[in-house]
């Protein structure tokens, strides 16, 4: 079974689990990762990123989970946490995130913390950029690893930095810290199917983003340093499908608080 499949558990690793919610678009892509996590023989499971309030899919994730230890959430957009609170009723178990307000039962993930949950140790690490309560879960079992990336790490495309809550310089930090991880390390992502080694896709969306820095440089000496995002988009985006225009005038928008406070 490959990725995308909607509406059934997909086993990634020995210890980790797919449901694809139902929900795609230009944000999404095929919809949102929602990740069953347990060590082989643990009569308990953690489960990640609920996804959006969508009784069948969260039905699902319930019958597939039996019984949920606790709820971890990557960070706060709807579409990973929007059902967090309909599965904590149903399963009694607690919710956890980096914001406070996020949580349920609980305390707040704090970064370096390692979380001991169904068999199995997740070290949690904040990676803020994407958004500024984003965090990376990282978890060892035998001799196999994996880090479940939210949407700081996707597995197909590249990840939308909307200021003010996103930033560019905090995203650069937390892509450098990724790509120091061990190699071998797969990646669970947030949204498309998972990848073979943390460390190579950090490293090329490092690679990538600095590209998109000296094409946006490029367009500011064509356009002149007070362009707007979006004549900067029309120029550096010219190759790109215009629905997608949006949510790269917001990334642009990083960029360019990124190159004014440091160029």
């Amino acid at each position: 079974m490959t990725h995308p499949a909607y509406g059934v558990v997909r086993e990634v690793t020995p210890f980790a689990s797919v449901l694809l919610e139902d929900n795609p678009s230009i944000m999404t892509l095929d919809g949102t990762n929602t990740w069953l996590l347990r060590a082989p023989g643990s009569p308990t499971t953690v489960v990640v990123d609920p996804g959006d309030a969508d009784e069948p899919h969260l039905e699902r994730v319930l019958a597939a989970a039996g019984t949920v230890e606790a709820i971890l959430i990557t960070h706060h957009h709807a579409d990973h946490v929007q059902g967090a609170s309909w599965l904590a009723r149903r399963s009694g178990a607690p919710v956890r995130a980096f914001d406070p307000a996020l949580c349920q039962d609980d305390g707040p993930l704090r970064h370096g913390e390692t979380v001991a949950l169904a068999g199995l140790e997740l070290a949690v690490l904040h990676t803020p950029g994407h958004t500024a309560d984003s965090v990376c879960l990282a978890v060892e079992y035998g001799d196999q690893a994996a880090v479940l990336t939210g949407d700081t790490v996707l597995g197909r495309g590249t990840t939308v930095i909307a200021p003010p809550d996103g930033r560019l310089g905090q995203y650069l930090d937390s892509l450098r810290a990724l790509a120091c991880r061990p190699a071998g390390a797969a990646v669970l992502p947030g949204h498309g199917p998972d990848l073979p080694d943390l460390a190579t896709v950090a490293a090329e969306y490092l690679s990538h983003r600095e590209q998109r820095l000296d094409q946006i440089r490029a367009a500011l000496a064509v356009l002149g340093q007070d362009a707007t995002p979006r004549q900067v988009v029309e120029i550096v985006y010219a190759d790109v499908d215009k629905s997608l225009w949006a949510p790269a005038e917001w990334s642009v928008h990083a960029q360019l608080d990124y190159l004014r406070a440091h160029d």
